[in-house]
């Protein structure tokens, strides 16, 4: 068994840590597998540009480079501490409109995909490259913050292009997701240090990123609420999905 995070962002757009930092933060504490996920905006919105002056997004000229750290970071994540490290990036659609905003945490894929083009088009994509596609807290994310609505009023249609939907995000479990009957997923969706102690997801099969993303797909998952310094921890089981997306 193993205690995975696969949605975390680094220094290449919003958060504090760099990727080596991240990997030793996860790394220390016995993780099996992370994944690095830095926000990859739309680019040719105003919230889009908005994102690359500030330097709080991947841009098609960053976008090597993080791969490359990446790669380097997932080998001395392995010789280390025996943890995954597996690439991503969270295609960020920001409206001023919570109901327009929508969020996909993308895995496995190493191919730059323009954020500006319409959902059912990225996870087309997502699913010919080999990817997995997660929407990011779909619901109230139980904060004062700018919300992403848009993939779950709209979940009937999209149900069958998601891999899974973030059943909670940090500390807040999402009750919808979790009786939607849909494939689901717990991250803490890092940017800072302390933000570690969240829901987490379990998993019990190989330490391989492609054995990682065969159990994800499968529900064969379990969540845990993960407290720094190893203080308490809840359990339970992930629910089979069934066809019900009420």
């Amino acid at each position: 068994m193993m205690l995975c995070d696969f949605h975390i962002h680094s220094t290449y757009s919003d958060g504090r840590l760099s990727i080596p930092e991240l990997v030793d933060l996860y790394g220390r504490r016995g993780f099996g597998a992370i994944a690095i996920t830095d926000h990859l905006c739309e680019e040719h919105t105003f919230l889009g540009h908005t994102a690359r002056f500030f330097e709080r997004t991947l841009t098609r000229k960053s976008f090597p480079k993080y791969l490359r750290e990446i790669e380097v970071e997932a080998a001395r994540a392995w010789e280390q501490y025996r943890m995954i490290v597996i690439p991503g990036y969270e295609l960020t659609k920001n409206s001023l409109v919570n109901d327009r905003s929508a969020h996909i945490v993308t895995l496995g894929v190493t191919e730059f995909l323009s954020a500006d083009q319409e959902v059912t088009e990225l996870l087309k994509q997502i699913r010919e490259r080999g990817g997995l596609s997660i929407a990011a807290h779909p619901v109230h994310t139980g904060h004062l913050e700018p919300q992403t609505y848009f993939l779950w009023s709209r979940r009937r249609e999209l149900a069958n292009h998601f891999d899974a939907w973030e059943v909670a995000s940090g500390k807040q479990l999402f009750n919808e997701v979790l009786q939607s009957g849909l494939p689901m997923i717990a991250n803490s969706d890092l940017h800072h240090p302390r933000q570690i102690s969240s829901w987490k997801t379990k998993l019990s099969c190989e330490r391989h990123p492609e054995a990682i993303l065969r159990a994800i797909r499968t529900q064969d998952v379990e969540f845990v609420n993960y407290a720094d310094h190893f203080c308490e921890k809840a359990f339970f089981p992930a629910r089979a999905p069934s066809k019900s997306y009420a």
